[in-house]
């Protein structure tokens, strides 16, 4: 088959967990193109450097600097919409020129067309609300419900059952008729991990401008009272600069496989509590180390962070009892 897969780009996470799915893509033997921009595809071109990528902006959304994204979400909107009917229309163009069998769009919501099978994939079926804004999610549920509706299936990587990672996101509300849990979705699945005890602390900074950039300056001060030595990833890919001063390392980006060996190696990880990011520690059996740090007023790291740590709390309690 021919594939198009086209990851968000919002943050590195949309392109990370895309990794195992076109690993097992290629080994069945399909035809892969890909399609992102900015660093995801930088990212994904070194993970996959024989395939083809074609740009495909994403939507035109950018964080405040402060604790509340209310109003940049309601500034976004207008042109998050004209993103989406963009990319419905670019696909259609492509389709007409190019002939796929299969289009895997990873919370892209314009990505359907009736003259290709399409996959919607997400963990995030039900839309965390500001607290001000609470009242409006099953609306904001149905609309979302709307468009994966426009796709032929939807995948959610998670788990079905009661001990599951992404909580009321995708296990509130009934599912879609057409969706199933598929499972967590980690570029570590099939990496050769060797545990490294090089470094004590492993700081990962990601997520969109400028949160990224603040999110990395604010644990540069703090690094001080974390053990030594500390590997910080800046979540930069493409890029080169290393960095080697007062016991902390600093790197643009490293491999999936030396990250494994870090983070399962490590007594402590610093990170945000992206879907991705929490999909990955549990493949890696590093959740318990791991400090989770929402970027603020984004809702559902948010929700992630507060539902991981109840959880965290409640097998150590468990644990302790058995």
């Amino acid at each position: 088959m021919k594939i198009l897969v086209a990851p968000l780009n919002w943050g590195l996470g949309h392109a990370t967990r895309c990794i195992p799915l076109i690993t097992g893509f290629l080994k069945e033997g399909h035809s892969i193109t890909i399609a992102t921009d900015g660093y995801p595809a930088i990212l994904l071109r070194e993970e996959f450097p024989d395939l083809r990528f074609i740009e495909l902006p994403s939507y035109p959304f950018r964080y405040s600097s402060g604790t509340s994204q209310l109003g940049a979400m309601i500034l976004s909107t207008p042109f998050i919409l004209a993103g989406i009917i963009r990319e419905h229309n670019w696909l259609k163009r492509l389709l007409a020129d190019e002939q796929y069998d299969l289009v895997v769009s990873d919370n892209r919501f314009g990505l359907w067309n009736k003259r290709v099978r399409s996959i919607y994939l997400t963990h995030q079926l039900m839309i965390k609300m500001p607290k001000t804004l609470h009242w409006l999610e099953p609306a904001v549920h149905t609309l979302h419900r709307w468009f994966i509706g426009k796709y032929d299936e939807c995948l959610i990587p998670d788990y079905a059952g009661e001990h599951n990672l992404s909580g009321d996101l995708a296990h509130r509300f009934p599912l879609p008729s057409h969706a199933r849990f598929i499972g967590p979705l980690s570029r570590f699945a099939a990496t050769q991990c060797i545990p490294s005890a090089q470094f004590a602390t492993v700081i990962l900074i990601s997520g969109p401008e400028p949160q990224r950039s603040i999110f990395e300056q604010q644990q540069m001060q703090l690094a001080a009272s974390y053990p030594r030595p500390i590997l910080m990833v800046r979540g930069l890919p493409g890029t080169a600069h290393q960095l080697d001063a007062d016991g902390i390392t600093t790197v643009p980006h490293v491999s999936s496989q030396q990250l494994a060996g870090y983070l399962t190696g490590c007594r402590t990880i610093i990170c945000r509590s992206g879907y991705s990011t929490i999909m990955d520690l549990e493949t890696l059996g590093c959740t318990h180390k791991a400090r989770l740090i929402p970027t603020p007023g984004q809702t559902e790291q948010e929700y992630l962070a507060q539902y991981h740590q109840k959880n965290t709390v409640n097998r150590t309690i468990h644990g302790a009892t058995n």
